[in-house]
């Protein structure tokens, strides 16, 4: 009596192991694609909002306060070179109740800064902008009318300023002042106390 010839169950069996196998690797892989897709770029990390929840700090990062009417008031870890509208989004956007105008989205903001949100109604805190809360003039912020109420500045300096941070980026000291065209040892030394980077 011959045997009859059939389908190997081994070679069955190993078809179906491969197969789940790269079944497995295909969800995988489209796992990690989906992951990288949807993941933000640039994010911001929390250090510490008000409900004291702290993250791993990230290099080339500055400091910001953030209250009033936002939804997490809180101090945040942003990439340098954020500006007032990324400060928002870190702190979960604006209240219902929030003035969105009383804030300059655009501007840039600098390490250590304290941003205060004003309620509809309520006047911005420091008024001018580039004003810091010590009543210092920050030559990352300010704007060429700030600049100007500064002693010995006037409008072709703080122009001089605005074009040497457009071209440099942001201060880093307060002596990176004397780079700046029409800005001396005695103009510095003028004006060093009443502003900050």
């Amino acid at each position: 009596m011959s045997a009859t010839s059939g389908p190997d169950p081994r070679r069955a069996r190993a078809r179906r192991m491969a197969g789940v196998a790269l079944t497995i690797v295909l969800v995988g892989l489209g796992i990690a694609v989906f992951a990288t897709a949807v993941t933000p770029r640039g994010s911001t990390t929390v250090i510490a909002p008000d409900d004291n929840v702290t993250a791993a700090p990230v290099a080339s990062a500055i400091y910001v306060h953030i209250l009033g009417q936002v939804v997490r008031p809180g101090l945040y870890e942003l990439p340098d070179g954020s500006r007032a509208v990324d400060a928002v989004a870190a702190a979960g956007g604006f209240t219902p109740q929030a003035d969105a105008a009383g804030l300059n989205l655009a501007r840039f903001v600098s390490d250590g800064e304290q941003i205060v949100v004003p309620a509809i109604g309520e006047a911005a805190a420091g008024a001018a902008p580039g004003v810091a809360g010590d009543g210092r003039v920050n030559l990352n912020t300010a704007d060429a009318a700030t600049l100007d109420t500064l002693p010995g500045v006037g409008p072709a300096t703080a122009a001089n300023i605005l074009a040497w941070r457009e071209e440099n980026g942001r201060f880093e000291s307060v002596e990176d002042l004397l780079d700046v065209g029409g800005i001396g040892e005695a103009k510095l030394d003028a004006i060093r106390d009443l502003v900050t980077v």
